[in-house]
């Protein structure tokens, strides 16, 4: 009995220590401060070369070229940063960050939920602001994320976090911001494990896969138009896709499914709608700009999906949409593929994109602007412009290249952040080892 106490106690000490974040969230900012000399990208495809930056209040008052506007320091805060970049706080949509721990542990993952249908399931109140994963992100300038629900043909609800707070009530940016949906895909292949022909197939069930949507949201328009007898948690979620209040994100990647699935959305009377994914949203680019529809692309670092496309197609697909005018964001998730480690490498994927086409200002607002655009969060985020939260991080040198995003100061909501994490511990540990031998 008393070996059985003692590996109980090891167990919850074991969890414990696997969930607890690092470090305490950062106070409210309580004095002015200026960050002079930088170089600030603004993230709207402007930069200033030598720039004042003052924050009140947790807010951007001036950010202006220093060799043109003459201002006053006098009892401010000031942070030299000569030589070094300030960009505004990355963020990251469509993501499980907080959602899910340690992947191998059923205990920590709370990231999917049963059921077909399940617009109602609220992933905010299961996000865990302690998560040793959430804090591994602030060293890389990822300070915001969208976090989703996973599985079923509708996922749930997602909303929009900051990524230091004391829990998901602190952390909440935009509450229930938008339903995920799974669109059928029109080609299956064979299962290999029960000896069938692993190879794509059509999917004799498509069409009645999206019959089987077609007619629940029928179902929900219906309830909500009518006197609603008996309380539908379900139908009752699903209505601000059809006022607007919600955006309807339908995760899907070839070309007939991005097709069917914008027509489906207008047909139906959905307001806001958003391909995520979108492997093959390139072909289709009059069709998106046609009815002003935004792609959270696939994780830049993927292999092409057909054996006939490019091979460097996952990384230049974004400046082909961009090219054509779509407004295009990028996410990390693709099939579950340790998406949540791949998180804190969201700016260097945007690096990727320069190689493959788009100039540094244009990869930038792929994780920024026209990520707060797409989750509608850009009047507060997004870029550095007066009157907006003051999320923005200080960087020695380019925030989208791995070997010069080095991280001196990082705020959000002017609130001066810790960019300490279990992995900065380790490596301080074991350099201090090593450093003599």
């Amino acid at each position: 009995m008393k070996n059985l106490k003692l590996s109980f106690l090891l167990i919850i000490m074991l969890c414990v220590s696997m969930v607890m974040a690092q470090q305490t969230p950062a106070a409210k900012q309580t004095k002015d401060f200026a960050i002079v000399g930088a170089t600030a990208h603004i993230g709207n495809g402007n930069v200033i070369e030598k720039s004042i930056i003052i924050v009140k209040d947790g807010k951007l008052h001036t950010v202006a070229d220093m060799t043109v506007a003459n201002i006053g320091l006098a009892g401010m805060h000031v942070i030299n940063a000569n030589g070094k970049h300030v960009y505004p706080g990355f963020i990251i949509p469509n993501s499980t960050l907080g959602l899910v721990e340690v992947s191998a542990v059923k205990a920590s993952k709370d990231d999917e939920e049963m059921g077909l249908m399940n617009p109602h399931i609220r992933s905010l109140i299961a996000y865990n602001a302690e998560s040793k994963i959430v804090e591994s992100m602030r060293p890389n300038g990822v300070l915001l994320g969208q976090i989703t629900p996973r599985g079923s043909r509708i996922s749930g609800t997602s909303s929009v976090v900051q990524f230091d707070a004391w829990n998901w009530e602190d952390a909440a940016v935009k509450t229930d911001d938008g339903i995920h949906m799974n669109w059928p895909s029109s080609f299956t292949s064979g299962r290999w494990w029960l000896g069938e022909d692993p190879g794509l197939k059509p999917n004799k069930k498509y069409g009645e896969q999206v019959t089987e949507i077609a007619n629940y949201f029928k179902e929900s328009k219906a309830y909500n138009q009518g006197n609603k007898p008996e309380i539908n948690l379900p139908f009752e979620a699903i209505q601000g896709i059809f006022d607007g209040s919600k955006t309807l994100y339908i995760n899907v990647n070839d070309e007939k499914g991005i097709t069917d699935a914008i027509h489906f959305s207008k047909e139906n009377g959905v307001k806001k709608m958003v391909i995520v994914g979108g492997s093959d949203a390139y072909k289709v680019p009059d069709l998106l700009k046609q009815h002003n529809i935004a792609v959270l692309l696939r994780r830049v670092h993927a292999t092409p999906n057909s054996d006939d496309d490019d091979y460097d197609l996952p990384f230049k697909t974004a400046k082909l949409l961009v090219d054509n005018g779509v407004l295009v964001a990028l996410q990390v998730a693709s099939g579950g593929r340790m998406e949540r480690m791949n998180s804190r490498n969201l700016p260097f994927y945007a690096g990727t994109t320069v190689a493959h086409g788009l100039t540094k200002a244009q990869a930038l607002q792929l994780i920024t602007l026209n990520s707060a655009k797409i989750l509608g969060i850009d009047a507060k985020y997004g870029s550095l412009e007066p009157g907006k939260s003051a999320t923005l991080f200080i960087s020695e040198g380019d925030a989208l290249d791995m070997r010069t995003n080095i991280i001196e100061h990082a705020f959000i909501d002017g609130r001066e952040i810790s960019l300490e994490t279990h992995q900065t511990k380790l490596w301080k540990r074991y350099s201090e080892k090593y450093k003599n031998q």
